[in-house]
Formats: C-alpha cells, sequence, structure tokens
C-alpha cells in the first residue's frame, strides 16, 4: 500500500469545501483575482493543478458558500478591463476616417 504524503492531503483537507471560481490564464491575472477577493474579504485560495490532458491550470478557489459573490466581483473586474481596453484600442487608432469631420464647403 502506498503511503500518502501528510503534506498533500494537509493541502486537501485546507481546501474541502472550497471551489474553483475561475482559472487564470497566468499567475498575474490569478494573484489579481486573489487581491481583489481579498479586499471584498471573501477567503481565497489559488492552486496549480494538472488538467486531464497533463497540462497545468492556475484555479482560484473560493469556499462555496462565497462563489456567486465571487463571479460577480470578478466579472465585473473583467467587464471595467475590457471597457478601458476597447477605449484604449479606440484612442490609438489614427486611421479613424477623420474626414467626415472635415469642412470641405
Amino acid at each position: 500500500m502506498a503511503k500518502r504524503s501528510k503534506k498533500s492531503s494537509d493541502a486537501q483537507a485546507e481546501l474541502r469545501g472550497y471551489v474553483v471560481v475561475a482559472f487564470a490564464d497566468d499567475i498575474d491575472q490569478a494573484k489579481n483575482y486573489e487581491s481583489l477577493l481579498r479586499a471584498s474579504d471573501i477567503p481565497v485560495e489559488v492552486a496549480e493543478q494538472a488538467d486531464q490532458m497533463g497540462n497545468s491550470e492556475i484555479a482560484v478557489m473560493v469556499p462555496d458558500e462565497f462563489l456567486d459573490e465571487a463571479h460577480v466581483i470578478i466579472e465585473s473586474q473583467d467587464a471595467y478591463d475590457d471597457f478601458y481596453d476597447l477605449a484604449l484600442d479606440d484612442e490609438d487608432e489614427d486611421d479613424f476616417d477623420s474626414d467626415i469631420f472635415d469642412d470641405d464647403f
């Protein structure tokens, strides 16, 4: 019989009751989600785990009872980021047809 490591069983016990609220693209995004949730007084853990294909994923996890609130916070932040990314992209475009506003009369 294979002996399990005490460290891995302690980590699993610590995360019991936690569910994945989001998978982060990278560790920076995971830390951003973590600080955002902690600022809202939501317990959060970030864990790297292997998926079924053997690829590594970064899971942001919260206790089950905080799942809905955490979803709202993360989705709001993502929408906020998308809005400003779009606004900055529009600012950077110099190809806007500014001739429309020129008076040729």
